[in-house]
């Protein structure tokens, strides 16, 4: 379980940068959350403790950023990690999951060689916002024979009800309301 000095800690480690990437957006910043090595090592020591009794076999970690923490915790777990990229990254034989843009859509793609039937996987990323992207990376997960045992994010916009979208239990870190 997470203090609430330590969540304090980590919540006021990500900086707010206005207006980005357009007018009226308060983008949330984590390399700040990177750079500041207690903020970083709180965080990551408690994300380990939470998932080291899963049996997970893998950690999955959306594109891009959720391959800083995804391959940090597998490696703390002693298991593999896999990534999520996005359209044209992988370069073997691949599933692909389209989901929804505010203008349009976009895509991610998993190996289809991934996993073996039946793995125990964690969905890792930054930020869930709207779901599209965690949505479309759970339902890789499933489609390649493996089970998403949960989502997990560092940042919730938990006023969005993303979480809604995902089948698998969703646990956020830090929720903005």
């Amino acid at each position: 379980m997470l203090s609430r000095s330590d969540r304090e800690i980590i919540e006021s480690s990500i900086r707010d940068i206005k207006d980005f990437p357009k007018e009226g957006i308060i983008f949330k910043d984590i390399t700040t959350l990177l750079g500041d090595k207690k903020a970083f090592k709180i965080l990551m020591n408690h994300l380990e403790d939470r998932y080291k009794s899963y049996n997970l076999d893998y950690i999955a970690g959306i594109d891009a950023r959720g391959f800083i923490f995804g391959s940090i915790l597998a490696d703390r777990l002693n298991i593999g990690f896999v990534p999520i990229r996005k359209k044209g990254k992988l370069p073997f034989t691949t599933v692909a999951q389209k989901y929804s843009l505010e203008y349009g859509f976009d895509e991610v793609e998993i190996h289809i060689d991934a996993f073996e039937e039946g793995d125990r996987v964690l969905l890792i990323d930054d930020l869930i916002a709207t779901g599209g992207t965690a949505e479309a990376g759970e339902t890789l997960i499933n489609q390649v024979g493996a089970i998403c045992v949960e989502n997990c994010f560092i940042l919730e916009l938990a006023f969005l009800n993303a979480r809604d979208r995902l089948k698998a239990p969703v646990y956020s870190v830090v929720e903005i309301n």
